[in-house]
């Protein structure tokens, strides 16, 4: 059977340069939802490469360079000079003598004294039951005060023996000894109407 005008129908289609383009080349006759498809894995594929930059050196980096401020604050803090006061009405024995020159101070720290033993300084921390030997240069005495700084503390305590802790009546006696077979240094610190130590 034959249809008017088909043949010029036909020879008008296959004429047309785009028809041609399309129905002869694979690259450009792909469907439209495959090219969307394929646009939208590639974007995928490239943010996970991005993500994939994200290693732990890099997340470690920020992490520093946000808490930067934070540390900086923290070691000024710690360089800072405290102010220590003179505990009243404490006591001190060495060697079960009162020795001739001697102070004890305290800060708002509770627990942590800083004890003068003739021209030699000690922290002693008694919850953790740990001496230091501190630097005389780096403290300043002014009268009953003394001025010196946490971050001057040395790395290592010196040997302590023997520690004791006892609560007599009013006072509380901190006795320890240096080393196996050294000194013996004696600490009575007033307690608080509630028996508890007030420094």
């Amino acid at each position: 059977m034959h249809f008017p005008g088909w043949g010029t129908c036909r020879t008008l289609l296959n004429s047309d340069p785009e028809y041609a383009k399309n129905e002869n080349s694979p690259a450009e006759g792909r469907h439209p939802l495959a090219e969307v498809g394929r646009a939208v894995a590639r974007k995928r594929i490239r943010k996970v490469k991005i993500a994939g930059l994200a290693t732990p050196r890099v997340l470690g980096a920020v992490l520093a360079f946000l808490l930067l401020p934070y540390l900086a604050a923290a070691q000024a803090e710690a360089a800072k000079k405290v102010t220590w006061k003179s505990v009243e009405f404490a006591i001190v024995h060495f060697n079960d003598q009162p020795p001739n020159s001697w102070n004890i101070y305290h800060s708002e720290k509770k627990g942590i004294l800083l004890v003068r033993l003739w021209k030699r300084y000690m922290l002693v921390k008694i919850a953790d039951e740990e001496v230091y030997d501190i630097d005389p240069q780096k403290i300043t005495v002014h009268g009953d005060s003394a001025e010196w700084s946490y971050a001057d503390i040395p790395d290592k305590p010196i040997e302590i023996v023997e520690w004791k802790e006892r609560n007599i009546g009013s006072m509380q006696r901190v006795t320890f000894r240096f080393g196996k077979n050294g000194h013996v240094l004696e600490l009575q610190i007033p307690l608080g109407l509630n028996r508890e130590p007030m420094y």
